[in-house]
């Protein structure tokens, strides 16, 4: 059995940079940083590396994150690798290992952070301070469960196929 699943939780190190294809598939590149932190044993302090990675979002996944993702948002994405390869103008082939991106959770916007589309037009100043959201409002975005025609449910799945007849259960 094979398996190619990669699963990062960490914050965007600049805005999602949306765009399309020639053929108008939209794409979104994703800069993100993880960090690990451990105590070194020769020394005892406590140390850190930062990891940064590339996730590619297509389509109406790449969509939802450009526009509801931040510099600095906190997220979480779900994923597989992949490396594209190609020569560059000095005949040296080079490679690039990027996520493809399958699901994302956004992460809780802070009390300071809110988004512009639900705040007033009025000044920050003017304005009472946002609430910070609660857990249970972090959406799970799966790129198989965002709705394709009229007609489906939330998650994508036509309501005639969710309802179980009881004879045609196997037992």
């Amino acid at each position: 059995m094979n398996l190619n699943k990669v699963i990062l939780i960490g914050r965007l190190t600049q805005e999602p940079e949306a765009r399309s294809t020639p053929s108008g598939q939209s794409v979104t590149t994703l800069r993100m940083a993880t960090n690990r932190t451990w105590n070194d044993q020769a020394s005892g302090q406590r140390k850190e590396a930062v990891e940064y990675h590339t996730v590619i979002a297509w389509g109406r996944l790449g969509e939802i994150a450009s526009q509801y993702l931040r510099r600095g948002g906190l997220l979480m994405i779900e994923g597989r690798l992949q490396t594209r390869n190609w020569t560059g103008n000095d005949n040296v082939k080079r490679y690039m290992t990027e996520i493809i991106a399958e699901n994302l959770q956004l992460g809780p916007r802070s009390a300071t952070e809110g988004s512009a589309s639900y705040q007033s037009s009025a000044p920050a100043s003017d304005r009472a301070p946002a609430a910070p959201a609660p857990v249970d409002d972090i959406p799970i975005i799966d790129e198989n469960d965002l709705p394709a025609q009229a007609g489906m449910t939330h998650q994508g799945v036509d309501e005639q196929e969710v309802k179980i007849k009881e004879e045609d259960l196997p037992f």
